[in-house]
Formats: structure tokens, sequence, C-alpha cells
């Protein structure tokens, strides 16, 4: 469903430390993808598919800091052009354009109308 909040990502100096932080702190279970430099982060129950099986939890990624500077949610869209094209209509700004993730869909980041960065998601298929 396009508009909802699918995901977060948070930005870290030090990855050991991070990960660490957040697992003792909450309970999270860390999966890093090396090929990727990127952590998967699951905050609770999974399915087989690695999605959360329960309402409630979001799961998210965490990746050294650069482009992304401060935690970041994601949004669901149907089309990520089509969403920054509006967004852009609104005075907001593409920080990186439309990305491939694996073959799991698309990824891409912008600016909102206050300067904070919010990324889009728009599933393959």
């Amino acid at each position: 469903m396009a508009g909802r909040i699918v995901h977060f990502e948070i930005p870290f100096d030090d990855g050991d430390r991070a990960r660490g932080f957040y697992r003792d702190a909450f309970g999270w279970n860390m999966a890093e993808i090396p090929q990727m430099d990127y952590t998967m982060v699951s905050t609770g129950p999974v399915s087989e598919s690695g999605m959360p099986d329960q309402p409630g939890f979001i799961n998210g990624g965490m990746m050294q800091r650069g482009e992304v500077t401060s935690p970041v949610v994601t949004v669901d869209v149907d089309s990520i052009d089509d969403a920054l094209a509006k967004i852009e209509s609104l005075g907001g700004k593409t920080v990186s354009p439309r990305t491939p993730v694996g073959n799991m869909g698309f990824a891409a980041y912008f600016t909102d109308s206050e300067g904070n960065v919010v990324g889009l998601w728009e599933s393959a298929g």
C-alpha cells in the first residue's frame, strides 16, 4: 500500500559499535550483507521471507554514514519517478534518484520542505 512507512535506516561511524548498541538496547537481530556494505535489522519476529510477521514491527538497515547522515524513514510508493516529480513540484529535492536494490525493488532519497532526508521504496514487479 503506497504511502506507508516500510523501512528505516540508521547510519553509523563504527558498525560493530552501532550493531552492538542496538542489539543490546532493544534485542534487534542484525544480518550483515558485506557485498552491499549494509546491515539488515529485524526489530521483531519475521516470516521465512524476512518480513515482519506481526503488526507494529518495521525492519530496517544500518550503513556507513555518508550521503545519509541521520536516521531516515522510507515510504512505499507505486512509482519513485512519479513520487519524485510530485515532491519536486512541492519544493522538495532529489538527493539520490531511483536505484535498483538487487532484485527486490528500487530506492531513492529526497529532502522534504524542511530539509529532512526521507527514503522512497518501489517494489519490483
